[in-house]
């Protein structure tokens, strides 16, 4: 008797544990990517330089956990944890953060699904389909370094597909809260009595998408306050981006392309720009995959503009490791002095050419 008891505990102890495993879900998973850069004119000189990039090279690295849980009526619970890290030196990435790539915990549903905490805000999503290279060393991150960068701490997010329609939209009361310096870490942790712009950042998104083709259209931004980097040192200071983009097909070939409309209000000064960019990506066989760009960024009542070219070549050894090349060719017009490698250095009113090759890993 006690025997079957004992076997009758056992069997429930495993069936218990079968339905938690079907009702969770938890999952680890990463990018490994570095390889080795070569641009012209690094500095005033016209010196070159070789190096092992520490932002990205097809990819920027990370390390993640995201779960679910099951809680019926088609209401799920779910978290990320994204944590970037430089593979040159081991690093953190995104201003010395832990999970500095995402960290948020949500509900999600028929509606769409509702997040808390450190998320990526609605820009960083608009140009996710049409921008072809994505955060390569030599893409559009090169012309506007907030676009691999765009995500809100202290944000509450929403993001919701109806059909072939996606909606979504982000509110943080204080968007930046590390001091660390770049564009990952511009100092403005917000959440300050009375005062309710002070680093505040707020983004939208519409879409609509279907497997020919998609629009998007989406709207970010951001307050300052005293102490914050890019001269937005007052609450009355802001820095906007609105945005448009789109993407076809024509066959196995995608053609992106967008344009990305900035307004800053600084303390120092006003600017306005618009950001072209138009690609494509190919497969040529089964292992080879081509990505062409150009962009423009056009500094409005300026003549520092700057042009973009890059090619990159990619061979999959696997499904998930790579090896691939790029080239690129950065033209500034006047003083302008935009790297062609995220991240870089040129010296002002430079040309800068560049390749990088490199071996990308996920699991």
């Amino acid at each position: 008797m006690k025997k079957n008891i004992r076997h009758s505990v056992i069997v429930a102890g495993l069936l218990s544990a079968g339905v938690a495993s079907a009702q969770s879900q938890i999952i680890m998973y990463g990018i490994v990517d570095t390889g080795i850069a070569y641009t012209t004119n690094a500095d005033a000189r016209g010196d070159s330089v070789v190096k092992m990039p520490s932002l990205t090279g097809s990819f920027p690295s990370r390390l993640g956990f995201k779960g679910t849980e099951d809680l019926g009526g088609g209401m799920q619970a779910l978290f990320v944890l994204e944590s970037g890290f430089t593979v040159d030196a081991g690093g953190t990435g995104q201003g010395g953060r832990l999970f500095g790539r995402q960290a948020y915990v949500g509900l999600k549903g028929d509606y769409g699904q509702l997040m808390l905490g450190r998320q990526v805000t609605m820009t960083y999503l608009a140009t996710q389909k049409s921008d072809v290279l994505g955060p390569n060393l030599f893409s559009i991150s090169s012309l506007d370094s907030y676009l691999p960068n765009a995500r809100s701490d202290n944000a509450i997010g929403y993001l919701g597909t109806f059909s072939q329609f996606t909606l979504g939209a982000t509110y943080s009361f204080g968007r930046d809260n590390s001091s660390a310096g770049g564009p990952a870490a511009t100092n403005c942790p917000g959440e300050v009595a009375g005062n309710a712009k002070a680093c505040r950042q707020w983004t939208t998104l519409i879409g609509f998408d279907n497997a020919g083709y998609g629009v998007n259209a989406s709207y970010d931004i951001m307050y300052g306050n005293s102490g914050a980097a890019s001269g937005l040192t007052s609450s009355d200071n802001s820095d906007r981006r609105t945005t448009i983009n789109g993407y076809f097909m024509v066959g196995d070939v995608k053609i992106g392309m967008g344009i990305i409309d900035r307004s800053t209000h600084a303390a120092t000064a006003s600017t306005n720009s618009d950001l072209y960019y138009i690609g494509a990506s190919a497969p040529l066989s089964a292992s080879w995959f081509i990505d062409a760009q150009v962009a423009r960024l056009n500094i409005k009542n300026s003549a520092n503009d700057t042009n973009m070219l890059v090619t990159r070549l990619t061979y999959y050894l696997s499904k998930r490791t790579a090896l691939y090349t790029s080239l690129g060719y950065m033209k500034n017009s006047g003083i302008a002095a935009i790297a062609l490698d995220s991240g870089g250095t040129v010296g002002a009113g430079k040309n800068q050419a560049g390749i990088m090759s490199g071996i990308r890993h996920t699991f």
